[in-house]
């Protein structure tokens, strides 16, 4: 089953945004052109990661400091599993995920 997010016509380069689904926080982002979809949690201790800075596709948790190599989810300054990224989907003029 197809579950849209957003519209292609919005995602522009830096769109972060949250979604909820089924008991999950998602987050959608763009980043370098790229369209990503990841859990909206750090794996170290589940802090949220819409907040978290981005520079030169390091994503750098705002709670502890963990950077996370944002296209790969490699922790690079830690000991801890990667991020969890979420395979996209795309149907007539939008993205999602299929469930």
């Amino acid at each position: 089953m197809f579950v849209a997010l957003e519209h292609l016509l919005n995602l522009k380069e830096g769109y972060r945004r949250v979604f909820p689904l089924q008991g999950r926080s998602l987050l959608l982002m763009v980043v370098e052109g790229r369209t990503l979809l990841l859990e909206n949690r750090c794996p170290h201790q589940g802090a949220p990661l819409h907040d978290a800075t981005l520079v030169a596709g390091v994503l750098r948790c705002a709670r502890h400091g963990i950077e996370f190599e944002l296209l790969s989810g490699r922790a690079l300054n830690a000991q801890c599993p990667g991020l969890v990224h979420l395979p996209l989907a795309y149907a007539a003029d939008r993205v999602g995920i299929e469930l």
